[in-house]
């Protein structure tokens, strides 16, 4: 038998915690043979004459075998080259059993059990290891990032995410896992981990600017990381990104979550993935050849479609659409979510909202004149500094949204916080619906949204009353960034989007603050009784109550006395 050339494996060179070459093989052979693998393998330099590289990924070792099968040659370290294309052949049949219609996912003691797609996921990836989760937005990554936890092989784990969400996670944490123990990193530089039950927490939670301080800590304290909004990590000249290099090469587990996976150029497709699954497309050089053009530093890739059907026929990647899951999902989800608040809004207010609150609870001194109008006032401020508070935090979750495609209906009250909301989103040129603009104003502006010239409808709370048509927009996703008394206002609001004619599952996300009247009001509402119902019943009515305002003054006023708000 003819043999073409010989193949050698070259061991990893230098550097650690993931930066160093990465072990390869070197082909040499005739050249004729060479020309015909690098017509075959896009990604070798096309440079070479008589010899290429490639990386040694299992991949690789099994189209590598494929091709000796044609043009045999001398193999240095066959045992290994054969190890890693079973591997890969493996791998591929225990992901592809994962995802086949009738598989039936594995069962994780959770408070509030998953969906079916959801457990599919978790299975998926502590099968693989690695997963970049791209599901659409609403359908319950962070639930997936939770639900892996159940598998002890897991912990601790570090969750990474933006600046105003570890409070979020830690929540969704203790909702879905309360026996886990979880720390928020507080300041940049690293300190001493508090003991739970003599032991350090089962989540560290942090943010993508504290990760470079924590990467040495994080190194060595986690098994598994997960990336919230893993496109943070799209520019290999960051810190975050080298922090998470080294994180990542260190952890038997790691998740990425983003809807949005390339923000600009698709060439920073290889940044993300690497911190999730390291080496699996090869090197940055071999990357680029099989998948990308463009310059330096707009690298695109050359077909999008083939690369993202690459991905997912290969399990780097799972991506749902809410179409997909929608035989799983209510055509109407609601989900609470707690933000941030700027607490320095609510001092500014303290004497005058204290006054008013004595006014309304003193029925000996107060007349009822008196108190009515305190009642007007002091509605009027609490719930105005509560938007405010919060307000810079809600356009930061928005634009996650809208920078993520999606089209958003932004529900709020107060024209200070319209203010702060203009300014935030001013890139997204939203559209105003409120009591401020004309008839005609209204109506174009409508259109405009419809029409798919503008991404992003401003609506006053108490002015969508009969608006038709937002079902025919693409627009999915609601967002009340203020909250009304009454639930009837939401409703109605909820269903501009949500009526007949709308294709698509729609979620309606309530951006609450643990301060001000978010929290009274919440429990008015009955808000955390119907999402719970709705996440563990998806097929049940929600629960929320119907009908008028059940606004009560007097119980807000007593709760801020009482130091409650």
């Amino acid at each position: 038998m003819r043999v073409y050339g010989k193949i050698t494996l070259i061991p990893p060179e230098g550097g650690v915690g993931g930066w160093g070459k990465p072990a390869r093989w070197c082909i040499k052979g005739d050249r004729h043979v060479i020309t015909m693998l690098k017509r075959i393998f896009s990604g070798v330099e096309q440079w070479h004459i008589s010899q290429v590289e490639m990386s040694n990924t299992p991949e690789n070792c099994r189209n590598l075998l494929w091709f000796l099968d044609r043009y045999p040659m001398e193999v240095s370290d066959l045992a290994i080259m054969e190890a890693g294309a079973s591997q890969h052949i493996a791998t591929l049949d225990r992901l592809d059993e994962i995802t086949a219609p009738n598989y039936k996912p594995q069962e994780y003691p959770l408070a509030i059990p998953l969906r079916d797609y959801q457990r599919i996921a978790v299975d998926l990836y502590l099968a693989r290891g690695s997963l970049l989760l791209g599901d659409d937005i609403g359908i319950g990554k962070t639930a997936v990032a939770v639900g892996s936890f159940a598998d002890p092989a897991t912990l601790p784990a570090v969750v990474c995410t933006l600046a105003h969400l570890p409070r979020q996670w830690e929540k969704e944490i203790h909702r879905f896992m309360p026996s886990l123990t979880t720390h928020v990193i507080k300041k940049g530089t690293p300190y001493s981990l508090p003991e739970i039950n003599g032991r350090g927490p089962d989540i560290i939670i942090t943010n993508y600017h504290k990760l470079a301080g924590w990467a040495e800590v994080l190194r060595e304290y986690a098994r598994s990381v997960v990336y919230d909004e893993v496109q943070e990590l799209r520019r290999e000249e960051s810190q975050k990104y080298s922090a998470a290099i080294s994180i990542s090469h260190a952890c038997d587990y790691r998740l990425g979550l983003t809807a949005t996976p390339i923000l600009n150029y698709g060439g920073e497709y290889f940044n993300v993935n690497e911190t999730i699954s390291p080496g699996v497309l090869g090197t940055v050089g071999e990357f680029r050849r099989s998948w990308c053009g463009g310059a330096y530093n707009k690298i695109t890739i050359r077909d999008p479609k083939a690369f993202g059907s690459y991905l997912r026929e290969n399990h780097i990647m799972l991506r749902r659409t809410r179409r997909e899951v929608g035989r799983e999902m209510p055509t109407l989800s609601k989900v609470i979510h707690m933000v941030d608040s700027d607490s320095r809004e609510l001092h500014k207010i303290k004497d005058s909202a204290t006054e008013l609150a004595r006014i309304i609870l003193d029925r000996e001194k107060s007349s009822s004149q008196e108190r009515y109008t305190a009642s007007g006032q002091f509605d009027m401020i609490m719930r105005q500094v509560t938007g405010l508070a919060k307000a810079p935090y809600v356009a930061d979750f928005v634009k996650i949204l809208l920078e993520a495609g999606e089209k958003v209906v932004l529900y709020g009250w107060h024209r200070e916080v319209y203010s702060i909301w203009a300014h935030r989103l001013k890139e997204f040129n939203p559209i105003w619906y409120t009591g401020s603009e004309s008839a005609v104003k209204k109506d174009a502006g409508v259109q405009e949204f419809i029409g798919g010239e503008a991404q992003l409808l401003l609506i006053s709370l108490r002015a969508g009353a009969g608006l038709d048509g937002l079902q025919y927009s693409g627009c999915r996703t609601v967002v009340f960034g203020e909250l009304d008394w009454s639930p009837g206002i939401h409703e109605q609001n909820m269903g501009r989007v949500h009526r007949d004619g709308q294709p698509e599952p729609v979620v309606a996300y309530y951006l609450v603050s643990d301060d001000g009247t978010d929290p009274f009001m919440v429990d008015i509402l009955g808000l955390k009784q119907e999402q719970v119902e709705g996440i563990r019943n998806p097929d049940d009515i929600f629960p929320e109550r119907k009908g008028g305002p059940v606004k009560d003054i007097s119980a807000l006023a007593r709760a801020y006395l009482d130091g409650k708000i």
